[in-house]
């Protein structure tokens, strides 16, 4: 048998008093593609970042070989030759891992002069060429424009043609579609594997793949292997890990997968939301002679009718940009409705006023997809949560006010005993749960979810639509959840509605939408979704 292309043998990461990584040991060949799965915390990225030899301030321990090499053995300059030319790298956020001064064309061609030699005009001719293979439309126009010009899925395309650009031996991908809608996600795995095979064949391309999204791994991967608080529990061919996983932490992932436990609509149960044709413009510059003048109007949601029933959970599925996020600031009165007419409990909108409209905005709440974002990082959890009662109920004391954080701390699973934190101290998929508490603390109707758990862990996301489904259930609310993540979607719409450039394109009951779309958008996107596993 052959020599791997990369052995990690007895590697172990420490941070001051934290042992990131424990003696792990683990094998890759010449174009094979391996997983690294696990939760956020469990070592996975550290260990890719051992690799590139591009820790601080850690004490590593052990031995890396990369094709014969101990790449603890070569000096930072013989090491800053192999990073780009021998080991590549795919980030999870390409927005900051692109320099946004410069053009794509040009942090592409920056690698091909440095490590291949190639004279600039030759660099930029492969760049447009690698740009073209990853399947960026206009290449040519493409090379030129910088990073906030691309969307999501053009700069993760723009970032696999980076790392691929030297054809490099090693390709590490640390959750390369975590962030991308479905059918962006498809398109990214297929042509991850059609370059793979195509570097495989030529100078045999491994690639590490580090994510927690297990549809993904099943998709790609041929072996698997398995991270639990920095300790290396599991090493399996794929289809054997999925069917027979051997360790309890592997089998808490695999059933970890959203589950379906919405409780049915009573026939009686009211129209809480309705929305009678509802479209949202926005204002636009137009360009001139002598540089932009006069206003122009762009339409990011047309015409619709929706209505949300009490107890009820309507989902909203699509691509970024089609207008989801819009529309759900227009229900809620954030962003002004150019056209139609959107009633709250039998009221427009409009009709609230003074202290009507306070009490409309207590009603009427909102999770956001990151909530370290969206949680002041100077305020402790006592404070964030406890704001929305300071305007909304200041009848209450003080001691009534911290009681009733306390509780609504407690009911999402946060110890109380934590008010004093910051929200840096705290998990993802806790900061989430401070997020829904501070929705909950002043009793709404309405919760609007935009993306709640698309930046978290499986297990952490399986968690937190349990505890939406059981708030739902126990205090009768409705969701309106937005999400591109159809798996997520199936398991907790009751209805839904499938959203293209602005357009409703089909709506109706869940299941029936997932399992016999009409329209072909709609199939394009259950078929994606099925191509990536979900």
């Amino acid at each position: 048998m052959s020599a791997p292309l990369l052995s990690i043998e007895n590697l172990s990461v420490r941070f001051g008093d934290t042992e990131a990584v424990k003696d792990i040991s683990l094998a890759i060949g010449r174009g094979e593609r391996v997983a690294l799965v696990g939760e956020s915390g469990s070592g996975k990225s550290v260990t890719a970042l051992a690799i590139l030899r591009l820790l601080q301030d850690a004490q590593v321990q052990g031995r890396i070989m990369l094709d014969g090499v101990d790449l603890a053995s070569v000096s930072e300059r013989e090491m800053r030759g192999l990073r780009g030319n021998d080991i590549a790298m795919i980030f999870q956020e390409p927005m900051t891992a692109l320099n946004p001064l410069y053009s794509i064309g040009e942090q592409i061609a920056e690698a091909l002069e440095l490590h291949e030699g190639l004279v600039p005009k030759e660099a930029k001719a492969r760049a447009v060429e690698l740009l073209r293979r990853t399947g960026i439309p206009e290449p040519e126009r493409r090379v030129s424009h910088f990073p906030h010009e691309l969307s999501g899925g053009q700069r993760q395309r723009a970032m696999i043609a980076m790392a691929l650009a030297c054809r490099p031996k090693l390709l590490l991908a640390d959750e390369p579609t975590t962030a991308l809608d479905v059918t962006i996600r498809a398109q990214i795995i297929e042509l991850l594997l059609e370059l793979q095979r195509e570097a495989a064949e030529t100078r045999g391309m491994a690639v590490l793949l580090i994510t927690h999204d297990l549809n993904l791994v099943r998709r790609f991967a041929q072996r698997v292997a398995v991270m639990e608080k920095g300790v290396l529990v599991e090493c399996a061919v794929t289809e054997t890990l999925f069917t027979n996983p051997q360790h309890p932490y592997t089998r808490k992932l695999l059933d970890s997968r959203p589950q379906r436990e919405i409780h049915p609509v009573l026939p009686i149960a009211p129209v809480l939301l309705e929305a009678r044709g509802v479209a949202v413009d926005y204002a636009t510059s137009q360009p001139g002679l002598r540089g932009w003048f006069g206003r122009g109007r762009f339409r990011a949601v047309h015409p619709l009718d929706l209505a949300l029933r009490q107890g009820e959970t309507l989902g909203v599925v699509g691509e970024s940009g089609s207008g989801k996020s819009t529309l759900a600031m227009a229900l809620l009165g954030l962003q002004r409705a150019s056209e139609g007419q959107i009633e709250f409990q039998g009221e427009p909108l409009s009709a609230y006023r003074g202290k009507a409209q306070r009490m409309l905005r207590s009603r009427m709440q909102i999770v956001f997809q990151d909530p370290f974002g969206s949680l002041s990082p100077r305020m402790t959890i006592e404070e964030i949560v406890g704001e929305g009662l300071a305007l909304h109920r200041p009848q209450l004391t003080e001691d009534e006010r911290r009681t009733r954080v306390a509780d609504v701390l407690h009911e999402v699973g946060i110890d109380a005993r934590a008010m004093s934190r910051y929200p840096h101290e705290f998990s993802g998929g806790q900061r989430q749960r401070i997020a829904i508490a501070r929705a909950l603390v002043v009793d709404p109707q309405l919760i609007v979810l935009d993306e709640p758990t698309s930046a978290l862990d499986v297990s952490i996301q399986q968690q937190v639509l349990h505890l939406l489904a059981q708030l739902q259930i126990k205090y009768n609310l409705s969701y309106l959840f937005i999400s591109h993540d159809l798996a997520v979607m199936r398991a907790m719409a009751h209805r839904v509605l499938v959203f293209k450039d602005g357009y409703l394109v089909e709506q109706g009951e869940t299941e029936s939408v997932f399992f016999d779309p009409q329209n072909e958008y709609t199939r394009a996107l259950v078929a994606a979704a099925m191509l990536s596993g979900a």
